[in-house]
């Protein structure tokens, strides 16, 4: 069920409401020319972008088209078409596109170009998707409201006066109004999941490695962000993760995929049991409403035979959390103390990329490796939990949209309203637990024009 918008944009034709799965499976058909697809996607975006600003770095659309056509010359040949062939896709713009600008949402890095993809972008092209631009994020993806001092705000699906959340929010916006049929995004703190709840999309936070990081100067300590796909429906999501998964040389934490993420969805569930954490016992702040809706959604699950049972782990929650933004500032801070140490380059940084910076500075060895044994633990108590339950459901939300997009400040620096997420970005790969017991986003439900996940 897709909620109304407040925005004044008209609404999408036929092609642009296909899910992804069919418009490939249509294309590479031939009912569809890649021509036709693109040049629809490419008007909903003129349409409707302006309004929400969820699209940066668009390509000329003469170039666009030029690849549509070569795409459709290739298929009137006879030759084979990869799994996105001829879709239209917008790269999340934290990750680095042959030829096309990657900003990362700061001025540093405002008209960079880089000259090589990332490895999961390079898997998009080889199957057979037309890169037409990037999607708007926060400057370096820090926080949960998608704006920079590059391209500026993006704006919620269907409210302009509500954020779009973030990082992922110009990924997220761009689907659910129909301009992309298929996205990319990333999750280091709720990034693929709290700006698909806030617009009514689907985000899936992958286990570490699945999806191989990189090229990157660091390899080996960076284990806390991911990427992933997002999409309209699950089924579209699995159709980019199969694409996005599998072991890369050059991304030595990586791993095969266990198999196609998309065949895997034709076999039903066949029921189990579900721990539902909820608020950890008011351990957690959450905006009214948010348990309620997330409850009921859960309630759904009993009709494919899955038991719901409230569950709370004895673990110190508090100490988790402080791991996690210990883990999070000897990672991200110290990454971006390259650019804290040129003293023109400083002056470019918003206040939290500098608050990471400085609390890495401060951090000791012993301190980041405390905070390890705490993740270690936690992965532990997950293991147990997992023999236990199938699935452990808990908020991707702690908040509804919040009414901060034109000003670009959301909350405290440290972004402990986000906590909720924390658990996930700690939890065991699939090599140790199955892929279906994951504790990331399994639905929405909308509700007087707001969203939670559970």
């Amino acid at each position: 069920m897709r909620p109304a918008t407040k925005h004044a944009v008209p609404s999408a034709g036929d092609i642009c409401r296909m899910s992804a799965v069919d418009l490939a499976e249509a294309i590479r058909r031939r009912r569809l020319s890649v021509r036709e697809v693109v040049t629809a996607f490419l008007d909903r975006i003129d349409a409707v972008n302006p309004l929400v600003n969820a699209i940066v770095s668009l390509r000329e659309r003469a170039d666009i088209l030029r690849e549509a056509d070569a795409a459709d010359t290739h298929l009137a040949q006879g030759k084979p078409a990869g799994s996105l062939f001829g879709l239209p896709m917008a790269i999340k713009d934290l990750a680095t596109t042959r030829g096309l600008r990657t900003s990362f949402g700061s001025p540093i890095f405002a008209d960079f170009v880089p000259q090589e993809d990332d490895f999961f972008v390079e898997r998009i092209r080889n199957a057979g998707a037309i890169i037409i631009g990037k999607t708007n994020v926060p400057e370096f993806g820090l926080g949960s409201n998608t704006y920079n001092n590059v391209f500026g705000p993006t704006l919620n699906a269907f409210d302009p006066a509500l954020t779009a959340g973030g990082s992922s929010g110009g990924a997220a916006v761009a689907l659910a109004l129909d301009m992309v049929p298929v996205a990319d995004g990333s999750d280091f703190g709720g990034s693929l999941r709290n700006p698909a709840a806030w617009n009514n999309v689907y985000g899936f936070r992958p286990s570490q490695g699945l999806v191989p990081g990189g090229p990157d100067v660091e390899v080996f300590h960076a284990q806390m962000g991911v990427d992933g796909p997002m999409g309209r429906s699950v089924r579209d999501m699995a159709l980019l993760l199969d694409v996005q998964a599998g072991y890369h040389p050059h991304a030595p934490l990586s791993w095969e995929k266990p198999g196609s993420f998309l065949e895997g969805l034709a076999t039903p569930a066949a029921g189990g049991r579900i721990g539902w954490l909820g608020d950890l016992k008011g351990h957690l702040p959450v905006e009214a409403g948010i348990l309620d809706l997330c409850e009921a959604s859960l309630g759904r699950f009993a009709e494919a035979s899955f038991v719901t049972e409230p569950l709370l782990p004895d673990v110190d929650f508090e100490a988790l959390w402080q791991a996690f933004v210990t883990l999070r500032q000897s990672s991200s801070g110290s990454a971006l103390k390259i650019h804290y140490d040129d003293p023109h380059k400083r002056t470019l940084l918003k206040p939290e990329a500098i608050w990471e910076v400085e609390n890495a500075m401060r951090l000791t060895a012993p301190q980041i490796r405390a905070a390890s044994v705490v993740r270690t633990s936690w992965h532990r108590t997950l293991l147990s939990l997992f023999d236990r339950f199938d699935l452990i459901a808990l908020p991707t939300a702690q908040v509804f949209r919040s009414k901060s997009a034109s000003t670009g400040r959301v909350r405290s620096p440290d972004a402990r309203w986000t906590a909720t997420t924390a658990g996930c970005r700690f939890r065991p790969s699939p090599r140790s637990a199955a892929v279906r017991r994951s504790t990331c986003p399994s639905g929405s439900t909308p509700r007087a024009g707001r969203w939670a996940y559970s």
